[in-house]
């Protein structure tokens, strides 16, 4: 059986959140450390790591990732938003290790037209930063994002130039089939005409060896046309990703043991649900 869940709620703490996450069906979960949109962090003395883990036996829960906070840009000529940035970022590798986690997934940030090759070394350097500082048993996962054209991860090969310049156990990445879709990488056997990408999805991650250091996927379908650059997820099979593209990409062997994670509105927009769930375990052939 495959690991498959989605963004939970942690409001009343990490065992609740696994509640949820067991509620809708799944059996793996993602949380936020703390709310996404300020930068303040909650102590980490509020987390039990052994009730933490009694409750992931309880109720089967396999692997916990954290997602970062939506703030963060490691790639700012302000230097007040970097040290923010830095400061919410080893929290959260440091909350990944206290609750025996298996990722913190992070939005590097935008480089608003200054160019990747620009602002890539300064990016590589606080990444390698944070990775050399954080605790055994942290992993950073470098998110892809929608957009080619400013946000870093748009194009995969960014990704890859940061894996291989940082070469850390504690770095990797996670694939959002949104952001792909929409950055131009179709999810299916062949480009979809008119693509300015020459590579599906697949055959990029297999040309630039990204196979290995991918430990999560981000299971969303889009609002919006492929290419477009826009970042809107939308409930399984009710988007503009063709169904069979995304069953034929979910499917593929290297993904076997790589936990699915939904970021869907959900039927009732009160974010991933069980009729969600019940759609990813139908395109996984589990239901």
């Amino acid at each position: 059986m495959r690991e498959v869940g989605g963004h939970v709620s942690a409001a009343g703490g990490i065992e609740l959140a696994i509640e949820r996450g067991a509620e809708i069906g799944g059996n793996c979960v993602q949380v936020f450390s703390g709310s996404p949109r300020v930068w303040a962090r909650p102590e980490l003395s509020r987390f039990d790591a052994k009730k933490i883990a009694a409750k992931r036996a309880e109720k089967g829960i396999g692997s916990i990732i954290t997602h970062s906070l939506y703030l963060v840009n490691l790639a700012s000529e302000n230097p007040e938003l970097i040290t923010k940035s830095m400061t919410a970022l080893a929290f959260d590798l440091k909350f990944d290790a206290h609750i025996s986690g298996n990722g913190v997934v992070v939005h590097v940030g935008s480089h608003k037209g200054a160019g990747w090759v620009a602002c890539r070394e300064e990016v590589r350097k606080h990444i390698q930063t944070l990775v050399d500082e954080a605790p055994e048993g942290s992993t950073f996962l470098i998110e892809n994002a929608a957009s080619p054209n400013g946000k870093i991860g748009g194009k995969l090969e960014e990704v890859q130039w940061l894996i291989n310049e940082i070469d850390s156990p504690k770095l990797g990445w996670c694939f959002d089939t949104c952001h792909a879709f929409t950055a131009g990488y179709g999810l299916g056997k062949s480009q979809p005409t008119g693509s300015a990408l020459p590579r599906t999805a697949a055959e990029e991650i297999d040309h630039l060896g990204l196979w290995s250091t991918l430990k999560c996927v981000h299971v969303n379908d889009s609002r919006d046309p492929f290419g477009s650059g826009r970042d809107r997820h939308e409930n399984l099979g009710n988007g503009l990703i063709p169904q069979e593209d995304m069953e034929y990409f979910l499917n593929l062997p290297q993904l076997e043991h790589v936990p699915l994670i939904l970021e869907v509105p959900g039927l009732e927009q009160l974010g991933p649900d069980a009729a969600n769930i019940t759609r990813l375990k139908k395109l996984i052939h589990e239901a």
